[in-house]
């Protein structure tokens, strides 16, 4: 069998790197993508140590810039021939008041967390050919209102649309696109801008009490990508341990349930 070929951008650290491990363990050779030079290569070369190993293929590429996208996707075509798996991760957060987000904030966060997501699967969808899937990665910020996210979360609302909309156009060359709608996880960048605070008003508010860890989103994001998911497409997973499903009141309810 045709060992199968994976691409993930945003894949040097975070979600995007634990989906290409799990692509790695399931036999994928991997196009890994991001902005960050130094920080990939680091990746890529803890996760294909030998000389000799060809399973991962870095590409340095702001998804944001169409004449880089296009460069990036002539290089897997000439190193891989196709595409397989498209995990559309890469992503930037801005946490600020809307009267604090001017117009450039506003155009960078998009430009990358939706323009990236339209110019990398535009380019990548002619080398899936009659197949594949497509899996782009939003936030549970694009399903429910928050404060702070006005340009964060109007960008994963938008995935989340375009992630419809790439369903009902490419579904009759047999290639499906889903989302995953993280809720808060265990990165680097949470435990840095989350206060103790902040983590414990979480934890309140989320039904399973506790964040979630990116070797869990990865598991959604590989199973959408798999054969198992073979009848699955245009479909919205929230991993979010239950966040979007609890309302007002939940911690004091909480705080008077019997133990």
């Amino acid at each position: 069998m045709t060992q199968r070929i994976a691409l993930v951008t945003g894949a040097a650290r975070g979600i995007g790197l634990a989906a290409t491990r799990l692509f790695l363990d399931s036999g994928h050779r991997v196009a890994m993508i991001d902005i960050d030079g130094a920080e990939l290569a680091r990746a890529a070369r803890d996760l294909s140590p030998g000389a000799d190993d060809n399973s991962v293929l870095p590409v340095v590429c702001d998804v944001s810039d169409l004449d880089q996208v296009a460069a990036m996707a002539d290089q897997v075509r000439d190193t891989f021939g196709r595409v397989d798996a498209l995990v559309n991760n890469a992503g930037v957060a801005d946490f600020r008041p809307l009267g604090q987000t001017d117009f450039q904030i506003w155009r960078t966060v998009m430009a990358t967390n939706l323009d990236g997501v339209f110019l990398t699967s535009q380019a990548v969808i002619p080398l899936m050919g009659r197949g594949g899937a497509i899996v782009n990665i939003a936030s549970i910020s694009g399903l429910r209102a928050s404060t702070l996210r006005v340009a964060y979360g109007t960008s994963k609302a938008a995935v989340i649309q375009l992630t419809r909309q790439q369903a009902v156009e490419l579904g009759e060359r047999g290639i499906r696109v889903n989302c995953v709608a993280p809720g808060p996880v265990d990165t680097k960048l949470a435990l840095a801008v989350h206060s103790p605070q902040i983590r414990a008003a979480y934890h309140d508010a989320i039904p399973l009490n506790r964040y979630g860890s990116e070797r869990e989103i990865a598991e959604v994001i590989a199973f959408l990508c798999s054969d198992r998911a073979s009848y699955v497409t245009a479909q919205v997973v929230a991993a979010d341990g239950g966040f979007e499903a609890t309302g007002v009141g939940l911690p004091a309810l909480r705080q008077d349930e019997p133990t």
